[in-house]
């Protein structure tokens, strides 16, 4: 979620790298700063907790850092608590070395002992840091070029990242590495721009190159080399950008679906923050009040596609939490089956764009009927939320893949939050677990990067699966309703056909359609299910079936069962619908990638399903 901007020319660096990071404020972060660089190689680093106008007034909006080379971020914390301490660019020892960085360094713990060993002093929490040492040891072991001492750290570094580094022996020069993390390089009028997103140079430059995967580059003024891995000089082409809407919002990523798991953590942090104050829910601005509340003894969850999945996890939250009935509906069938209406019921109707034709027409058939209806949508002023009694709008922010992602997530959230409420309103849980439970949301988007973060497992496991047939996903419970959402993952975007079944409904009738080498994928995040789920995974096995076990951390027998397993982080049972389809979507993207598909453009299929 971080942003990264640097600037090498003749005209003051720090004005521009500011306008560049308010251009990728969308990407959310917690502090920012700026490295300036003058012609002699003194550097001046200013940072500050907060939003990037807290920066700009510390530097007079740039005018009181004088320099025409520098490198800016805005960070979003990972390693190491919000902070001006921890926040970017970072420094070595003797301020040789400054940098900036995008991603996770996994094994920045065994490189800081290295470093520690090597009589390198800590100043902050953050692995950037790790990072920044370890490019100033080589870069003084070896005694030769940045390229080569960025080379080795590349080879040592396990992780994901985008680096924007400046050395002091070279003070108007920027030097970038990249590894899974996006970051693009502009040129114009004998002046360079660097950014992990077009948006933060779109008004300097339509003139790019692309950095590649583990690939090196030395920007000067108007000019750039790039390297590979070995420090050997190679050739890129540069590209022209026709600059539109939808070519800035990519941000880098290949597709917008990947652009759009990305920013989940964010949209998650967003939406709960929304609502969360404190340490408590707050309702007001959605409008629902505890009588109103207090009231309510059965909810209807009407929704299509991958909103109904987010009501079918929502429905075993709200009954086990509230202790109410809780009826999931289909919004195309909903009407016309003539259904007979709890005068004392509410209504929550989910859809991302708040047009979707089938959910609206329900809605206004609650409304005939005087039922109270409650829209989560994710679109200011659209249709639902004009019509309904009560919004809560999820702030995932614009979702361009038609495969949906983050406002899939945040209608989980803002489903979360009701059940709680609607359970501490009613006394059917404690002030204690009120508490603990909002304390595991917070903790959600962070368990969701980390997820994310571990992408290439899924990646290396899906290029495999690129011929498969048919796929089945099987859990119980909770777990089903996972598995809904990952089967229309895996069919709307790859074209392979998939179902999901509760596991327990093998044995009448699918089991039948398992045969040798069918992938069969248990999910397993429910601890009072897990036995039962495993036993229906064996008996997919004993057919011939290749099985992929989901589930959280500490389950690590159920490696004796299953051919290839993903783990993700130990959550409340509840909340695992968050967590569990963070790793199906990455394997619906990834499947779909290896098979050369359209990922955010899938066949027969719209964004927004305006008509019946």
């Amino acid at each position: 979620m971080c942003g990264i901007v640097g600037f090498t020319g003749c005209h003051q660096a720090a004005p521009i790298l500011l306008d560049g990071l308010s251009k990728l404020e969308y990407r959310g972060y917690d502090s920012a700063g700026i490295a300036i660089r003058d012609g002699e190689g003194e550097t001046e680093v200013i940072k500050a907790k907060g939003r990037l106008k807290v920066l700009a007034e510390k530097t007079n909006n740039g005018e009181s850092v004088p320099g025409t080379c520098g490198i800016g971020h805005t960070r979003w914390a990972t390693h190491g608590e919000p902070s001006e301490n921890n926040a970017h660019p970072h420094v070595s020892d003797d301020g040789n070395v400054v940098a900036v960085h995008n991603g996770i360094i996994e094994n920045y713990q065994e490189l800081k002992d290295k470093l520690l060993r090597k009589g390198y002093a800590f100043y902050s929490e953050t692995d950037t840091e790790v990072a920044v040492k370890l490019v100033d040891y080589y870069y003084k072991k070896y005694e030769g070029t940045p390229v080569d001492a960025i080379n080795h750290a590349m080879v040592r570094i396990r992780g994901s990242y985008a680096l924007a580094i400046m050395f002091k022996d070279y003070p108007e020069e920027i030097y970038v590495a990249r590894k899974d993390s996006p970051m693009i390089l502009g040129v114009s009028d004998g002046e360079s721009y660097v950014a992990s997103d077009v948006p933060a140079i779109l008004k300097y430059t339509r003139n790019v190159y692309y950095i590649g995967n583990l690939e090196m580059a030395r920007v000067r003024k108007g000019e750039i080399t790039f390297y590979n891995l070995d420090g050997e000089e190679i050739q890129k082409q540069m590209k022209t950008i026709e600059w539109d809407a939808e070519a800035a919002e990519k941000a880098g990523f290949e597709h917008f679906m990947m652009k759009e798991i990305h920013e989940q953590p964010k949209a998650v942090q967003d939406t709960l923050s929304s609502v969360v104050k404190d340490g408590q829910i707050d309702l007001s601005e959605i409008g629902l009040t505890d009588e109103n509340i207090q009231d309510i003894d059965q909810i209807y969850i009407i929704a299509c596609g991958s909103a109904y999945h987010v009501g079918m996890a929502a429905q075993y939250v709200f009954e086990d939490m509230v202790r109410v009935p809780v009826r999931v509906e289909l919004a195309s069938e909903f009407r016309y089956r003539n259904p007979i209406l709890n005068p004392k019921a509410l209504a929550i109707i989910i859809s991302q764009s708040g047009e979707t034709a089938d959910s609206l027409a329900a809605l206004r058939l609650c409304k005939e009927n005087n039922i109270r209806t409650l829209g989560i949508v994710n679109v200011v002023g659209s249709s639902i939320a004009r019509e309904a009694d009560n919004v809560f709008y999820t702030l995932a922010g614009p979702e361009i893949s038609v495969a949906t992602t983050k406002a899939y997530s945040t209608q989980l959230i803002a489903a979360y939050v009701l059940a709680i409420q609607f359970a501490k309103v009613k006394g059917t849980i404690s002030e204690e677990q009120y508490a603990a439970y909002i304390k595991e949301l917070e903790t959600l988007p962070d368990k969701i990067q980390r997820i994310i973060d571990d992408k290439e497992r899924i990646q290396w496991f899906a290029s495999k699966q690129a011929n498969a047939k048919d796929v089945f996903f099987i859990g119980r419970g909770i777990d089903y309703a996972i598995c809904l959402e990952g089967s229309l993952k895996m069919k709307e975007i790859s074209y392979i056909h998939s179902e999901a079944y509760a596991a327990g409904e093998l044995k009448h009738g699918t089991i039948s359609l398992i045969e040798d080498g069918t992938l069969v994928i248990g999910v397993l995040t429910q601890p009072a299910l897990y036995e039962k789920t495993v036993s229906n995974m064996v008996e997919c096995r004993s057919r011939g079936a290749y099985l992929m076990g989901l589930t959280t951390f500490g389950n690590y027998n159920i490696e004796d069962t299953a051919d290839f397993t993903v783990y993700m982080p130990k959550t409340d049972p509840h909340f695992a619908t968050s967590l569990a389809v963070i790793p199906l979507q990455l394997l619906g993207y990834y499947v779909s990638v290896a098979k050369g598909l359209d990922v955010d453009k899938p066949r027969n299929l719209a964004k927004s399903v305006t008509v019946e």
